[in-house]
């Protein structure tokens, strides 16, 4: 019998005033609905990490600040990630940047995916996420869920947004759908390869 692979749903913005906790809910209640995924949700505001500050990678050598090896030891029990991705000047941000480079081990050979938003849907910054996941040794999906333009103004509250994420879904569940799909599929590829 197979287990459902385990999920992480990372924030990977750690600003008092984020919006990232609107899509990260709602992805969070997209994904719960699945029978086949466990989800967790993961916020960076819970670790205070250091810059990156280590002699080397984990790959290379143990890290020893004990909060590095704490977001090391939680992250490395899932399967696969999803990430909500916020734009910052055509880029992730520099909290989960820093957050991806404090593990090394725990990324290699597992997928992950994403919910982005920003001008033209967070689509440059989960780029520049995929390529640094493939450095990782991570699988990148080909699916993601973009909020952007008219819906983003429509529930971001920076931007005077009122709706709910209800009001705009029917535009992003198509891409939720894809995007776990994949997740899903090689989550369990990835997991299958390496038993």
């Amino acid at each position: 019998m197979t287990t459902k692979p385990k999920i992480a749903l990372i924030i990977g913005s750690t600003r008092p005033t984020r919006f990232a906790d609107i899509p990260a809910q709602w992805m969070l209640k997209q994904a719960k609905a699945r029978s086949d995924m466990e989800v967790d949700l993961i916020d960076l505001r819970d670790f205070k990490l250091p810059f990156f500050d280590e002699m080397a990678s984990n790959l290379w050598m143990p890290s020893k600040n004990p909060e590095a090896v704490r977001w090391q030891e939680t992250i490395g029990k899932y399967d696969g990630y999803i990430f909500v991705v916020a734009e910052y000047n055509r880029s992730i941000t520099g909290a989960l940047k820093n957050a991806l480079d404090q593990a090394y081990k725990e990324w290699n050979r597992k997928p992950f995916t994403a919910i982005a938003y920003g001008g033209v849907g967070g689509a440059r910054a989960l780029e520049h996420l995929r390529t640094i996941g493939v450095e990782l040794q991570m699988v990148p999906t080909r699916s993601a869920v973009h909020v952007a333009g008219g819906d983003l103004m429509a529930v971001h509250p920076g931007f005077g947004g009122k709706k709910s994420m209800e009001d705009i879904e029917a535009n992003l569940l198509p891409g939720a759908k894809a995007a776990l799909d994949d997740l899903v599929w090689w989550a369990n590829a990835t997991k299958a390869a390496k038993a």
